[in-house]
């Protein structure tokens, strides 16, 4: 069994394996560097807005406060139970 030893610097790693491997982890980081730079530039411009929320909080309380469980809203709404109980805390 080999062990790998790695080395951690901002955001750049290096696995000690082979060197494809090495220089493949080394472009994902750059990658991964430059998108968020193009995410941080977006965002200053107000056009990287993210997702558009789909689930009603005050649907999903008036529902609770119904008397409904869990299960019930989240089939009633077509939402996940996860996504339910992230409205209700």
């Amino acid at each position: 069994m080999k062990k790998q030893a790695t080395k951690s610097c901002r955001v750049q790693t290096e696995t000690t394996t082979l060197p494809a491997a090495r220089f493949a982890e080394f472009e994902t980081n750059l990658r991964r560097e430059r998108q968020l730079e193009g995410i941080a530039k977006a965002k200053a411009a107000g056009v990287y807005k993210g997702r558009k929320p789909n689930i009603d909080p005050t649907e999903v309380r008036r529902l609770k406060a119904e008397g409904l469980g869990a299960s019930e809203i989240a089939k009633a709404l077509k939402i996940g139970r996860a996504s339910m109980y992230r409205v209700l805390q």
